[in-house]
């Protein structure tokens, strides 16, 4: 019961503590307001990727996404037809001989 009516108590002095406090002037300052909000003019402007093809490093972020997928998938596809081109005739041999 004693420790319920401390833990009152100091909530009591918390709320009256908060609710007398005044905001100074000097407290506006530290308060921040969207600080990140307007970041759009910083570092170099970014270019369209057909404007610019050997600079990635200035390439909208979109541009880059787009053009690397790309480039992975012609890799993946690329290789994939490389090793598999010859098991398609060696089927077709086998097939026809057989008939």
């Amino acid at each position: 019961m004693a420790s319920l009516l401390a833990t009152a108590g100091r909530q009591a002095a918390i709320l009256a503590r908060l609710s007398s406090a005044k905001p100074s002037p000097q407290s506006a300052n530290l308060i921040q307001r969207r600080g990140l909000a307007g970041a759009a003019g910083h570092g170099p402007p970014r270019v369209n990727f057909w404007e610019d093809p050997m600079s990635p490093s200035k390439w909208k972020e979109e541009h880059f996404v787009i053009v690397s997928l790309s480039g992975w998938g012609l890799l993946f596809f690329g290789g994939y037809k490389f090793f598999t081109r010859g098991k398609k005739d060696k089927e077709e041999k086998l097939a026809e001989a057989s008939h």
